[in-house]
């Protein structure tokens, strides 16, 4: 099946580039209320899915025993832009454990967010696995680890405990076998395991509703989710999406990236899940797809991200990122 064209980018008058993709919005018990594009493909999630690879930080005690608290469970869950402040706090989840940057498997590169990386370069210092996007992952897997007695060397490995637990719940979250086949291995050295786009925002429903969930797993994922609205700006960063909308909207909608243009979430008060891959990978496109989606179902979220305009350096209107018609016509056509 070929995916139709979601976002359009223009200059001038003319379209210059597109992007096609697919989107789902689901229900728990996996019904369709939007689907755009082949629903069905098989699609890694990449850093979408922190969210339940920090279940078992809250699941298995290890949470509470370190004494981690929203601050921490946020930054397990995201895709930081290297802050001082997130690498100071990756630092002191490790202290609580008592071990320090070297335990991370995550492997070092310079902070993602701008203001960050030159901060940086200026101390005159070079980039450690802290400021990595994904420490606060690798420091609640390592909290897990120690607090299950299990061995830190090599936690990030797909038959580590640690990994094979997440690779648990990711089964008993899907209905999925996940083998081998479906399994790659992420930017940051952990398992990641490609699923039907469908299944993933079925799995968000789940999540954000709570439905047919077990009550501790259901609890567990309430408290991630409010450490994420509690703490928006440890999840990404400031200006970034993820961090602006949960920040305005909290409790209202749960969102994040991953890489290749994924993009999950849902609609507690409406018990939806959303998942969306754009074909080529494109930040830009998968950034204008989910917000399009959710300034439709909460009609506040408009103007909390200028997505649209694309300007010369000097500053002059050049051309503009758009929904394209047939995202805007699945979108007037919702109905909730």
């Amino acid at each position: 099946m070929k995916n139709p064209v979601l976002i359009e980018v223009t200059r001038g008058s003319l379209v210059e580039s597109v992007h096609t993709g697919s989107i789902v919005l689901a229900r728990p018990d996996g019904q369709h209320v939007l689907g755009l594009g082949d629903t069905t493909r098989t699609v890694f999630p990449r850093s979408a899915v922190k969210a339940l690879q920090a279940l078992p930080l809250i699941e298995s005690g290890a949470a509470e025993r370190f004494g981690l608290g929203e601050d921490a469970i946020a930054l397990a869950c995201a895709s930081h832009t290297g802050t001082a402040r997130h690498a100071a706090l990756a630092a002191a989840m490790l202290a609580r454990l008592g071990l320090k940057e070297d335990a991370l498997g995550c492997g070092a590169h310079a902070p993602l967010g701008t203001s960050a990386a030159r901060e940086l370069w200026r101390s005159g210092s070079t980039p450690s696995q802290l400021h990595n996007n994904c420490s606060g992952k690798h420091a609640g897997m390592l909290a897990v680890a120690m607090h299950r007695g299990w061995p830190i060397e090599g936690y990030w490995l797909p038959d580590h405990p640690v990994q094979r637990l997440v690779h648990q719940i990711m089964r008993e979250l899907t209905g999925l076998p996940l083998g081998q086949d479906v399994m790659g291995i992420d930017g940051c050295s952990v398992p990641n395991w490609a699923m039907p786009l469908g299944t993933l925002a079925q799995v968000f429903a789940k999540l954000v509703s709570g439905e047919v969930l077990p009550p501790g797993r259901a609890a567990a994922m309430r408290r991630i989710m409010d450490a994420c609205w509690a703490e928006p700006e440890l999840v990404a960063g400031r200006g970034r999406a993820d961090s602006v909308v949960m920040a305005a909207l909290p409790r209202r909608v749960f969102m994040k990236t991953g890489a290749e243009g994924v993009y999950c979430g849902g609609f507690p008060e409406f018990g939806l899940g959303f998942a969306l891959k754009i074909d080529d990978g494109a930040t830009r496109a998968s950034a204008g797809a989910v917000m399009a989606l959710i300034e439709r179902v909460l009609p506040q979220a408009r103007g909390l991200m200028h997505r649209n305009e694309i300007r010369s350096w000097r500053g002059l209107p050049a051309g503009a990122i758009r929904t394209a018609a047939s995202l805007d016509a699945a979108l007037d056509g919702l109905r909730l």
